[in-house]
């Protein structure tokens, strides 16, 4: 098995963990140095902003499974290059909040070190999160 192909793995592993809300599962795929970035406005999206550092991981992950009810989460593409996992797929998601609905393609970029996540960033169309989160 090539590395390429281990991190697409642990990065599949890492997403059936958050399709069943398993945080402890999530955190045992990731570094301890751990970063995260999830873009759009923090004060509107519960769980945008940067987190660094593994208690920051579970903080975002806990938010994010306890701010939306998951409806569709499907990853569509896996590439693996060296040290990075670039992820592409379609997700619908419900503000637990207001009860509206955020749908959306969505790529994640995530780069690994010692087959477990070192950086994830998440990018998706905000604009729909935005108006759900509002």
């Amino acid at each position: 098995m090539t590395e390429q192909d281990r991190n697409i793995a642990a990065t599949q592993n890492l997403f059936a963990a958050f399709g069943a809300g398993d945080v402890p599962g999530i955190l045992g795929l990731c570094n301890d140095d751990i970063r995260i970035e999830f873009y759009g406005p923090a004060d509107i999206i519960p769980y945008a902003g940067m987190y660094d550092g593994m208690d920051a991981a579970r903080a975002f992950f806990e938010t994010v499974l306890s701010s939306v009810e998951i409806h569709v989460f499907e990853p569509q593409e896996f590439l693996a290059d060296r040290d990075k996992v670039v992820v592409t797929g379609v997700l619908h998601l419900t503000a637990k909040s207001t009860g509206r609905d955020i749908k959306s393609d969505f790529v994640h970029v995530i780069t690994m070190k010692d087959g477990k996540w070192s950086k994830f960033r998440d990018f998706m169309n905000t604009h729909e999160a935005v108006k759900a989160f509002s």
